[in-house]
């Protein structure tokens, strides 16, 4: 049985995970630039460690609605190679964990939906300790999403 790894992160109230492989750093909110005349997708950019940074917001990407800025907002730094060589960064509400999930927990998506909402399935959660329903987390592809980008912007 495989073992899919996660980072499990919020936004807008909701959970998602991408592949464990995309995500570099995750590091604590900065102040971002806004670039003019950038496409709404993109917050802006940030120096990190000396590195110019782009940073994508999350919302406007997958059409979800916008939500006020939430304190504990991180940003998760993708791995160079995923996003055409470029440095780049996402804003979520914030990051919960690394999930090790077995396969069979994890329900897969009509394909006619899933390449349309970039989704690569729904990941069954354990009973959450707080209220005791079980958890559903929205397991995105990042990779499709960055694919998506550059080919506009070419």
């Amino acid at each position: 049985m495989a073992i899919i790894d996660v980072v499990e992160f919020e936004l807008g109230g909701s959970r998602y995970a991408l592949d464990i492989n995309l995500a570099r750093e995750i590091v604590e909110m900065m102040p971002i630039t806004p670039v003019p005349r950038a496409p709404t997708y993109i917050a802006g950019i940030i120096n990190l460690r000396g590195e110019i940074t782009n940073i994508l917001n999350l919302n406007n990407l997958m059409d979800l609605p916008m939500q006020d800025i939430v304190e504990d907002q991180k940003i998760i730094v993708l791995v160079a190679e995923a996003c055409g060589g470029s440095n780049l960064g996402m804003i979520v509400d914030d990051v919960h964990s690394v999930l090790q999930v077995p396969e069979e927990n994890i329900e897969k998506m009509d394909a006619s939906i899933s390449s349309e909402a970039y989704v690569k399935g729904i990941i069954k959660r354990a009973k959450d300790k707080e209220n005791e329903k079980e958890v559903l987390v929205i397991w995105i592809d990042i990779a499709k999403i960055l694919e998506d980008i550059l080919e506009e912007t070419a």
